[in-house]
């Protein structure tokens, strides 16, 4: 991935909005990376698959309820805090 100060990132905007037509851009600031510009083509798919994952989840979380297989509350915070739904 290309990556741009963030200083040349506004010296050369137009330029830029050319270049993530093809490829994403990083911004750095001050060395470190701060943010990445993409297309708006990359951006809406992006959207249509994180809306395909929670839908997904959602079908799974009804499948799990109508089956019984739910878990106490408390068991479920202790495993979202430990990492098993990620």
């Amino acid at each position: 991935m290309q990556a741009l100060s963030a200083n040349d990132a506004k010296t050369q905007f137009g330029d830029m909005l050319m270049k993530v037509q093809r490829a994403p851009i990083q911004i750095n600031k001050n060395g470190k990376p701060v943010a990445v510009v993409i297309s708006i083509e990359e951006y809406e798919n992006m959207e249509v698959l994180k809306l395909r994952l929670l839908q997904s989840k959602a079908t799974k979380a009804k499948n799990d309820i109508s089956a019984g297989l739910t878990i106490d509350g408390e068991q479920f915070f202790d495993e979202l805090e430990a990492g098993k739904y990620d």
